[in-house]
C-alpha cells in the first residue's frame, strides 16, 4: 500500500466519522479487536484439524 493510499484511507475514515479523530480512532480499534478475534478463531479451527501447530507468539 502506497503512502498516497493510505492518506487517502487514513481522510475516508476520519470524513466517515464525521471529522472525529478519537471517533476515528476507536472504530479502527474495534474493527482491529474484531479481526483479531476471527483471526484466533480461524487458528483455533485449524489446529482442531491438525493444520497448524499454535506458537505461543503474539498474532499481530
Amino acid at each position: 500500500m502506497s503512502i498516497r493510499s493510505n492518506d487517502t484511507a487514513i481522510d475516508e475514515i476520519v470524513a466517515s466519522c464525521s471529522g472525529d479523530l478519537r471517533g476515528a480512532v476507536r472504530a479502527l480499534l474495534l474493527i482491529n479487536e474484531h479481526l483479531e478475534a476471527e483471526l484466533a478463531k480461524a487458528y483455533a479451527a485449524a489446529a482442531d484439524q491438525g493444520l497448524v501447530e499454535r506458537a505461543s507468539s503474539v498474532l499481530h
